[in-house]
């Protein structure tokens, strides 16, 4: 097994999307495994309840440390991974520390719920991370693709690492645009230079398009650009109307 993933959650039926499709196949082949802990099963009351109300008041129910702290320290046991949570602290979540984590032989994701966890919890977690200032039911909505992201980069999973280089986010721009079969479609044509067959003028046109639509849709990841000499050209170039 080249990579151990291990999810603490209340709810392990969520995490079965993960045998399906091209995350299912790497898990068949034994290049990743994504294991499921419901933490519930670790609590110490009787009626197996896993929150209580916060201390000083307020809305909502908080996960208690007990039963967390206890999964997470029997997980331990069989992964030396750092312990990942889900949470608004954290950092948010972008290509580049998918490909930091990606980079790990073990980990482990804990999914909190309800109002959060107990802030004791904290002394366990080495790393939160966050997918973006709004609110989800779950720090299960957050964990699928995360780790979803994190292990299509493990070598083997994809068919080849042109599967996630050439894609939107992995060099910081957004991927060009692509084309199939048929060449017309209800009087729209393929670009020219894509059917040309000439390999070094495609790979211009798709940079300066990368770049063009990056400009245009994303313009807070195109200022931390360090454009060259050439990327400068290629947009100078087809922003003044060239084509093919």
């Amino acid at each position: 097994m080249d990579v151990k993933i291990d999810i603490l959650t209340l709810f392990p039926e969520m995490f079965h999307i993960f045998n399906y499709s091209i995350i299912g196949r790497a898990i068949e082949k034994n290049i990743l495994s994504i294991n499921t802990f419901n933490i519930r099963n670790f609590t110490q009351n009787k009626h197996r309840k896993v929150d209580d109300y916060p201390y000083g008041g307020g809305s909502g129910m908080i996960m208690t440390a007990q039963p967390i702290v206890d999964c997470i320290n029997s997980v331990k046991a069989q992964n030396k991974g750092n312990v990942v949570y889900l949470g608004p602290r954290g950092k948010i979540f972008d290509q580049s520390m998918a490909k930091k984590l990606s980079r790990e032989k073990e980990l482990i994701f804990l999914c909190g719920h309800y109002e959060g966890v107990d802030e004791r919890v904290y002394r366990h977690i080495d790393l939160e991370i966050s997918i973006g200032d709004f609110i989800v039911t779950g720090g299960e909505m957050a964990c699928i693709p995360i780790v979803d992201s994190i292990c299509r980069m493990i070598p083997g999973v994809l068919s080849s690492i042109e599967s996630y280089t050439e894609e939107s986010f992995y060099n910081g721009v957004l991927e060009y645009p692509q084309y199939t079969r048929p060449e017309f479609f209800r009087g729209d044509r393929v670009p020219e230079v894509l059917i040309s067959g000439h390999h070094k003028n495609i790979r211009k046109w798709r940079r300066a398009k990368s770049l063009i639509l990056t400009k245009s849709k994303r313009p807070d990841l195109f200022e931390r650009i360090e454009l060259s000499k050439e990327d400068r050209e290629l947009i100078k170039l087809y922003e003044n109307g060239y084509t093919d």
